[in-house]
């Protein structure tokens, strides 16, 4: 059978505007078609912390000017970024595996993520979205009661709840398309946040973080390896340091040693980490000597750390 991989595409894949994104896409879709052409079965899961930002915001500045727009609530957000993202990625890929001529189909899927409304996370938003602002646009939005934060050294952006994800919706879905070899674009954005209400799904103001999204996927449909494709070609310790070192590999137990050193940047490399150990983990549980893989790496270089020639690859021992 073939190996299937879970793709985590981080904001660097997608750009910052539409037309970056456009641009972006067509360099991610080689990336991911690369994988397609090896001989993998892949379902892609897709940031969205620029782009829903820039929703929320489009939408709040026209509810000013007039009364007929709605403010919308921050899962219909996810769901309008989901489906913007998706359609220029399900293009770009399909114009590329056309080019290759493999006869491969892939659709971008409206998921929903259920999240527990008891989580800690709503108590103390910390995700960043949208845009990086000055620290003095920061404290005009913090004067307003609009949670900001300083995000990785890069600047300062509004923070919304991020709760960990407890149950993908659309599950089935994602595996009968994979069991009928076409691609899934899954959970985009980390899944439109929902939660059980009155015999419903219903949305909640949060953005799951699409790393621990794409490793709660990854668990649930049985894949063999978790790939978080980002902006650096390894994990580091001691980052920014003289003394940095690159790592090739990493232990679950290592991992959790770094991260109670506080050796991973929150806005950054830390949700990377603990959603492959997430991973990782839950196969080692629930499937004794299992192989499963985490995999984290530089987009362009997806093909090479699979095949260990870079990367940083997180292990259960």
């Amino acid at each position: 059978m073939k190996k299937r991989i879970v793709i985590a595409l981080g904001g660097n894949a997608l750009g910052n505007t539409l037309k970056e994104q456009m641009e972006a896409a067509r360099v991610t879709a080689k990336a991911i078609v690369d994988l397609v052409e090896a001989g993998y079965d892949i379902a892609v899961v897709h940031g969205n912390g620029p782009q829903v930002g820039m929703i929320e915001t489009a939408f709040e500045t026209a509810a000013k000017t007039d009364q007929h727009f709605p403010v919308l609530p921050m899962s219909v957000c996810v769901a309008l970024s989901q489906g913007y993202i998706g359609y220029d990625l399900q293009n770009t890929l399909r114009r590329e595996l056309d080019f290759r001529g493999i006869p491969a189909p892939v659709a971008a899927i409206i998921t929903q993520v259920e999240v527990d409304p008891a989580d800690p996370a709503f108590l103390n938003p910390a995700k960043p979205i949208g845009g990086f602002m000055s620290e003095a646009e920061a404290a005009t939005l913090r004067a307003k009661g609009i949670p900001v934060m300083e995000d990785a050294g890069r600047g300062w952006r509004q923070v919304v709840a991020s709760p960990r994800p407890v149950n993908i919706i659309e599950t089935e879905t994602i595996k009968a398309m994979l069991a009928a070899g076409q691609i899934p674009i899954a959970a985009g954005g980390g899944g439109i946040p929902v939660a059980m209400r009155d015999g419903q799904y219903r949305g909640m103001g949060a953005v799951i973080d699409k790393d621990f999204t794409a490793a709660k996927l990854a668990e649930s449909i049985g894949a063999d390896m978790l790939i978080i494709l980002t902006a650096v070609e390894k994990v580091a310790i001691n980052f920014g340091k003289p003394d940095r070192r690159w790592l090739d590999t990493l232990t679950v137990a290592e991992a959790k040693q770094y991260i109670a050193e506080n050796q991973f940047a929150k806005g950054s490399m830390l949700p990377k980490v603990e959603a492959a150990v997430s991973f990782v983990s839950a196969a080692e549980i629930r499937e004794a000597g299992s192989s499963r893989t985490a995999l984290i790496t530089l987009l362009q270089k997806a093909k090479d750390g699979i095949e260990g020639r870079t990367g940083t690859v997180i292990t259960a021992a």
